[in-house]
């Protein structure tokens, strides 16, 4: 006779409890970059609307970085490290192939009291989103009741200051979020998906193979063919934004904040414009002071924008991450 095989019960809905950000004391202005690229304070805000960004210091590690933001989004959702079940890092700067950077954040900061899965997950500047995706299916599918989700980056590793097309726009920092159980929907369906024919709009100038076989090659950076991106992002993931909301039921005007990743100023704007969004739904610009920290940008936004009043705890939200890939992703969320 076959076994009968008891399924786990999760949680009826599931919703974003709690969130935190950890920002890197080191400020660097515009003026800091331009002479290395024969450039202006004008010209850099007027291509991306970048102001400023932070840079990490070498004690500010990705792990570091991590467990800072990760405290704060536990401390804001009222859960405690011993209960959260698993811990997903997404990020594409931690320099270790295995193991995971997930596992020594979540054995530091006692998660499940030392016995949480853990994991990484590469997705670029949607990685936050393809988190919470993974997080809400897990809590509402039973195989962990609270989960943190961590988008964390030291872009600067990568960036090479004297690129022109790239050297002023990347960030360091870390983003967290608590999901848990909720009695209503808190995380819509997820529009995402991923582009590989444009596979290398976006990448590392070299492998870590080349750099293993020629040691006298440069230190791989990141490299991006801005005005390709710039076109796919504004009429491709405008697509998505309002696919994002028909999923949910959801009316652009019914949003209380639009927090897309901080990808570019420009191609915000193009974004709210072709959504039709109202002048009075607040949209998040936090790349002007923090650059585009890739993975940590919407949960860094979505911080922000709840700390300033910008947006309103328990209001609804509209997040959409894309970058190298070219991979995307967006929901309808609640704010914690």
């Amino acid at each position: 006779m076959t076994a009968s095989i008891r399924p786990a019960v999760g949680a009826p809905h599931a919703r974003i409890l709690g969130v935190g950000g950890y920002r890197p004391v080191r400020v660097v202005p515009n003026s800091e970059l331009i002479e290395r690229i024969d450039s202006s304070d004008e010209w850099i805000q007027s291509r991306s609307g970048i102001k400023t960004r932070r840079w990490a210091n070498p004690e500010e590690t990705v792990a570091e970085m991590s467990i800072a933001a990760a405290g704060k989004a536990l401390a804001h959702a009222g859960v405690s490290a011993e209960q959260v079940g698993c811990v997903i890092v997404s990020t594409v700067t931690h320099l270790k192939q295995t193991p995971a950077i997930a596992t020594e954040i979540a054995y530091r900061l006692g998660a499940g009291g030392g016995r949480a899965a853990a994991f990484d997950v590469s997705a670029a500047c949607a990685g936050f989103c393809y988190g919470l995706t993974l997080a809400n299916d897990m809590v509402r599918g039973g195989s962990a009741e609270y989960v943190l989700v961590i988008g964390v980056e030291r872009l600067s590793d990568l960036t090479n200051p004297d690129d022109r097309s790239t050297a002023f726009i990347f960030g360091d920092g870390a983003g967290a979020v608590v999901v848990g159980p909720s009695d209503v929907p808190g995380i819509g369906p997820v529009v995402w998906g991923s582009d590989g024919a444009n596979k290398d709009t976006i990448t590392q100038t070299e492998s870590w193979e080349e750099l293993r076989n020629n040691s006298e090659a440069p230190f791989p950076t990141l490299r991006m063919e801005g005005q390709t991106v710039f076109r796919w992002a504004v009429w491709e993931m405008a697509k998505v934004c309002k696919e994002a909301l028909d999923a949910a039921g959801v009316e652009a005007a019914e949003l209380d904040a639009f927090i897309p990743h901080q990808a570019n100023m420009r191609i915000t704007d193009a974004m709210i414009k072709a959504l039709k969004l109202p002048a009075e739904v607040p949209v998040a610009r936090d790349i002007a002071e923090t650059g585009n920290t890739s993975a940590a940008s919407i949960p860094l936004a979505m911080e922000r924008m709840l700390e300033t009043g910008e947006a309103p705890s328990g209001g609804t939200a509209l997040v959409m991450g894309f970058g190298a890939g070219l991979v995307y992703a967006g929901q309808v969320i609640t704010l914690p």
